[in-house]
């Protein structure tokens, strides 16, 4: 299978030099960028499957969501304006006990349709039913990182059984899914049972999820029950010796941010949650400056209340900039650069994020001619991030396959997904 896109008005290649390309071409063959450049004299294409024409369009690395949950989108509006912890142990907990693996399935269904729309090609997932999560993955073509969900009262040794083999069939069965091992925070897993999970996690070479730091309730509790924050508890048991993304990160001190540096960590920002939930503002700058790689992520939908990226983007940079009271901070080309090749890196993703040469083909197309806010083209990538949103995603293309087309969707039924949930959503109401 091949594909050219070709006439693309600019590439953001979101390499280290944040290089852009005008009037570009990008050539794929399988999976994988074979060239990439603005020469159009020396393409054959006599032999290529499929070409798309993009004039009026700008072309990205797909964004790739680092923290959520993504079958909670039929608990959105369900349970707003609630501190975290009553949000949890009192509404959302009690209906998850309730959810049944379909109900997971269509859930999922409905968050990727609405993470493509808006140029989401990667996505970090860690719940239940996982089983179900990965057939909705491999249905709609996207690319996900997936690991069930593990709180020690819950589950105990027969859910990390269920979630190492998880772990272990799925590495193999699609090349669009990796696996990790997700105990859910180190307030609901014990030293003893992150230590299984550390012990497991080494021996089969799986990567680590995990929420830390996210609300100044689980950092004290943490510190008075351990003596430690929760970052340098996590190190006293051994965790950052393994690859791991901590999501939230909001409570942090600058031992911390040192630790998560010294063990190259992957963190996940997610603003709106963390402000939705009135969680804090995450030291997101001065986790950038000591080289800690950072992504962003919406969250669950329960607690954001969508899985936008560019929303999320944009208020990622706008709250560093009132943090710090300082409007250089988190610039746009560093936020771009968190959206897609910091965003793998955060998830410990190889060949990814990035539009160059051999590296995986997760591309956007963004129309720069569609809304009120593309005029004047000062700065199209500005116009995207700080003005824009989902409905300027034209065109979308995961492991080289088209999945969504002028907003057509390739692999999935929109329709039939939004009946399936809304009819989920009502029946788990009932139970």
């Amino acid at each position: 299978m091949s594909l050219l896109i070709k006439n693309i008005s600019e590439i953001y290649t979101m390499d280290k030099d944040f290089r852009k390309i005008q009037n570009g071409f990008i050539y794929i063959e399988n999976n994988k960028i074979k060239n990439i450049g603005s020469d159009h004299a020396e393409l054959n294409t006599d032999n290529t499957d499929h070409i798309i024409s993009a004039e009026g369009k700008i072309a990205l690395p797909g964004f790739v969501n680092c923290h959520t949950h993504t079958a909670m989108t039929l608990m959105r509006g369900y349970a707003d304006d609630l501190p975290l912890q009553t949000w949890l142990e009192e509404k959302i907990w009690p209906l998850e006990a309730n959810l049944s693996a379909k109900d997971v399935y269509w859930g999922t269904l409905l968050g990727i349709l609405e993470m493509i729309s808006s140029g989401v090609t990667t996505f970090c997932d860690m719940y239940f039913f996982m089983d179900q999560v990965a057939e909705a993955v491999k249905k709609s073509g996207m690319r996900a990182v997936l690991g069930i969900g593990l709180i020690e009262e819950q589950d105990g040794e027969k859910g990390l059984n269920e979630a190492l083999e998880f772990a272990l069939n799925h590495q193999s069965q699609s090349e669009r899914i990796s696996t990790v091992l997700s105990p859910h925070a180190p307030y609901t897993c014990s030293p003893a049972y992150l230590c299984d999970i550390i012990g497991l996690s080494k021996e089969y070479n799986i990567p680590l999820n995990i929420h830390v730091s996210e609300t100044k309730k689980e950092y004290d509790y943490i510190k008075k029950k351990y003596n430690r924050t929760p970052v340098q508890h996590l190190e006293n048991i051994g965790l950052w010796e393994r690859p791991t993304t901590a999501a939230h990160c909001v409570h942090l001190d600058e031992k911390d941010i040192g630790i998560l540096s010294k063990y190259e960590a992957g963190v996940s920002y997610n603003a709106q949650s963390n402000m939705k939930l009135g969680s804090g503002i995450a030291p997101i700058t001065e986790l950038i400056g000591e080289g800690v790689n950072v992504g962003l992520g919406t969250d669950g939908a329960s607690s954001n209340n969508n899985l936008d990226m560019i929303e999320e983007a944009r208020t990622a940079s706008y709250l560093q900039k009132v943090k710090h009271e300082d409007p250089t901070k988190l610039n746009l080309e560093k936020t771009a650069q968190m959206l897609t090749g910091g965003g793998a890196m955060a998830l410990h993703l190889q060949n990814l994020g990035i539009l160059k040469k051999n590296y995986l083909a997760d591309i956007i197309l963004i129309d720069i001619n569609k809304e009120f806010t593309d005029y004047p083209h000062h700065n199209n990538l500005s116009n995207l991030l700080y003005a824009g949103n989902r409905n300027k995603i034209d065109t979308v293309i995961i492991n080289g396959n088209i999945v969504m087309d002028q907003g057509d969707f390739l692999f999935l039924e929109p329709d039939r997904i939004l009946k399936e949930a809304e009819m989920r959503a009502s029946n788990l109401l009932k139970k």
